[in-house]
């Protein structure tokens, strides 16, 4: 299977820019996400692989084809790009059975019925519904019927899979099923796929790679673990999971940490080593389940960054508890295996897990709202 490369892709609707010099490359057999809440762009630029939209600027290659270079005024339709494509709402024709689904794309491509056959149990054989061919979707639960548009996109052994959210209609409990699933089937097969999705969870159990996006621009491009533990902006840290965030002045900075003077409570926290100068306003933040939990206030002699707080809510989840934290004028989320914390407490915030970014990298409104304490 081919590559895919990407480059200084834009689009433009109505004057309005929607997409802004995108560049990446997508390597042969890989599982590759676009990630990032609606309207970031991600589907419009699932689209300008299809063929489904024309970029206004930049190329798109496959392999050795050349499906997009608009200086060379170089665009190859849809058709012509023997790309598969499974979309969120499946589109499958009401009125045709399983088997007269698939054998759409094959009779557009002009192969003959014996052919159609073969390849048809072939890709339904893979998806596991080789005995559900005579069926029509209506008969079919969500689940299958997702499965029988990823076989119709498989079934002309495309060079590249494309899938815009194909598992967002479907129940939390089937869609956990439903990603393991693919992701087996996406690596026995060895197809290079884009896959688009604003679920972060999901994104980083099915990715090799993930491009994290915002209004229309690449923030961070990396596998899954990268992107989750350091994440290249404030952004990326709210969006890919959840993240405290703790607003301060950086006091000093050394080749082997920083100082960080909280706003919340003026305690003096260190973190990672930083790139800034002493005096700037910055942004500490740590992930809930980094936070390690002292009942009862009591902290361990030589334990760095004990931040002293008062247990607001608790919350039990299944596998983990979650609390939020009064920590001066904030509060903290703390995800620990430890039921029943109540009062005050100390949270111990390791050095290595406190990340710091200018201030002007600033925190969503929506998680400002919820972590400042009013009154």
């Amino acid at each position: 299977m081919p590559e895919v490369k990407v480059a200084q892709l834009s689009k433009r609707f109505a004057g309005n820019t929607v997409l802004h010099d995108i560049d990446f490359t997508i390597e042969d057999g890989e599982f590759f996400t676009l990630l990032g809440p609606s309207g970031c762009g991600k589907s419009t630029t699932l689209s300008c692989i299809a063929g489904l939209e024309r970029p206004s600027a930049g190329s798109i290659t496959v392999g050795e084809k050349i499906f997009v270079d608009t200086a060379a005024k170089t665009f190859v339709p849809p058709e012509g790009r023997e790309l598969g494509m499974v979309f969120q709402s499946y589109a499958l024709w009401p009125h045709m059975t399983v088997a007269q689904n698939l054998a759409m794309p094959l009779k557009i491509r002009k192969i003959d019925k014996a052919r159609q056959g073969v390849l048809i149990d072939d890709a339904l054989e893979k998806v596991g519904l080789k005995d559900l061919r005579d069926r029509y979707p209506h008969q079919m639960s969500g689940g299958q019927q997702q499965r029988v548009a990823l076989a119709r996109a498989l079934v002309y052994s495309p060079d590249v899979l494309l899938l815009d959210e194909p598992l967002s209609n479907l129940d939390a409990q089937l869609r956990e099923q439903a990603r393991a699933w693919l992701k087996r089937l996406q690596e026995e097969l060895g197809i290079t796929t884009v896959y688009v999705t604003h679920d972060q969870e999901e994104a980083l159990a099915l990715s090799d790679r993930i491009a994290v996006m915002s209004e229309g621009r690449l923030v961070q491009v990396g596998p899954p673990h990268e992107i989750y533990q350091e994440p290249a902006t404030v952004g990326v840290a709210s969006f890919v999971g959840r993240c405290n965030f703790l607003p301060g002045r950086l006091a000093s900075v050394t080749g082997t940490g920083a100082e960080v003077v909280l706003d919340c409570n003026g305690q003096t926290v260190r973190t990672r080593p930083a790139d800034l100068p002493a005096g700037s306003s910055v942004t500490v933040a740590v992930r809930p389940e980094r936070l390690k939990v002292l009942a009862g206030g009591r902290a361990a002699e030589g334990d760095a960054n004990v931040l002293r707080g008062e247990v607001v809510t608790g919350s039990y989840v299944g596998s983990r508890h979650e609390y939020e934290v009064r920590v001066g004028d904030r509060l903290v989320q703390v995800s620990t295996g430890r039921p029943g914390l109540t009062g005050e407490l100390s949270l111990i915030a390791d050095p290595e897990v406190c990340l710091l970014y200018p201030s002007d990298d600033a925190v969503p409104a929506d998680v400002e709202a919820l972590t400042t304490v009013t009154g």
